[in-house]
C-alpha cells in the first residue's frame, strides 16, 4: 500500500546527540514512516541519484510523512545545497547536546572499535599547555554548532530547522517529542504514556515499539559508560566551546544551558 516518497523531514544531526532516540520515538507516530538505517545519501552516496534514494524509503500513504536520519549531514559542506535542490521545503531536525559531553561520547564510541587510538587529551589539543584545541579532530569540530549552522542558513530559514535538546530528550522525552510533532505538523500522539525510565540504562524507553508492540529500549551501543577525563581538560574544552555555544544560542534563539 502507498508509494515510496522522498523524505519530507530529515534528522540531519548531530552524531552522538540523540538522533537514534528521536527516530525511534517519532516512528511510533501513525503518521510517520521512517527509514531504519542511515542512507548517507547527501554525503557519501549522492552520485547514486535521487531515484536510488527514493527506492530505499518505506512506502507511505498520502497522510504520512517519510523521515530519514543521517547525523553526518549536519557537518557536510554540500548537504544543505543538495537537500535544498531535492526540496526547498524539507524540514530539518538537529539534535544537539553539550559539545564537551558529545565529544567524550564520540571518543568513547571510537575507542570501543579501535582500542589503540591516542588518549582523548592527546587528540583534543594541538598544544595543551597553551590550551590550543585541535579543531581538525572531528570529535571537536562537530560540536562547533554555530559554524556548521551558517552553511544551512544559506539555504534554509530557521523556521524550517528544529533543534532538539539531547539533554531534555532524556529528562523530558514527551515534552521534547511534543515539540517535534508540532514542528512536523502532526497531532501530538506521542505523550508521557509512551515512556518509562530505564534506571539501568539511564534512558527513557518506549512502552511499545512501532513494529512488535513490545517495550523498546535503545540497543547495547547506546548509553556506554564514558571514559574518565581529567576535569582540567573538560574545563579547557568548556572555555573553548563557550563563544560558539553563545553564538549558537543567539542564532537559534534558544538557550540550551550548557554553560
Amino acid at each position: 500500500p502507498g508509494a515510496k516518497r522522498l523524505p519530507q523531514a530529515i534528522v540531519v544531526g548531530v552524531k552522538k546527540g540523540g538522533t537514534r532516540a528521536v527516530l525511534e520515538f517519532i516512528r511510533v507516530h501513525p503518521d510517520v514512516r521512517a527509514l531504519g538505517t542511515e542512507p548517507h545519501f547527501f554525503d557519501r552516496n549522492y552520485d547514486r541519484g535521487l531515484e536510488w534514494y527514493r527506492s530505499l524509503m518505506p512506502r507511505t500513504l498520502d497522510s504520512q510523512i517519510t523521515v530519514e536520519k543521517t547525523p553526518s549531514y549536519f557537518v557536510t559542506k554540500e548537504a544543505p545545497r543538495r537537500i535544498f535542490n531535492m526540496s526547498r521545503d524539507t524540514k530539518l531536525i538537529v539534535v544537539v547536546r553539550n559539545p564537551v559531553t558529545r565529544a567524550i561520547s564520540d571518543y568513547t564510541q571510537t575507542l570501543s572499535k579501535k582500542p589503540d587510538i591516542p588518549t582523548f587529551e592527546g587528540l583534543s589539543f594541538r598544544n595543551r599547555s597553551l590550551g590550543l584545541v585541535d579543531t581538525s579532530w572531528n570529535a571537536i569540530r562537530i560540536g562547533m554548532y554555530a559554524v556548521h549552522l551558517e552553511s544551512w542558513l544559506q539555504y534554509f530559514p530557521l523556521s524550517q530547522i528544529h533543534f532538539v535538546s539531547g539533554e531534555k530528550l532524556i529528562t523530558d522525552p514527551a515534552g521534547e517529542m511534543g515539540k517535534v510533532q508540532d514542528f512536523l505538523g502532526i497531532k501530538r500522539v506521542i505523550t508521557d504514556k509512551h515512556f518509562y525510565f530505564n534506571k539501568t540504562k539511564g534512558f527513557p524507553c518506549l512502552k511499545k515499539s512501532e513494529s512488535s508492540g513490545l517495550p523498546r529500549c535503545l540497543g547495547k551501543s547506546k548509553g556506554r559508560t564514558h571514559v574518565q577525563i581529567d576535569p582540567e581538560v573538560i574545563e579547557q574544552l568548556r572555555d573553548f566551546y563557550r563563544p560558539y555555544n553563545i553564538k549558537f544560542y543567539e542564532t537559534v534563539g534558544q538557550d540550551f544551558r550548557w554553560e
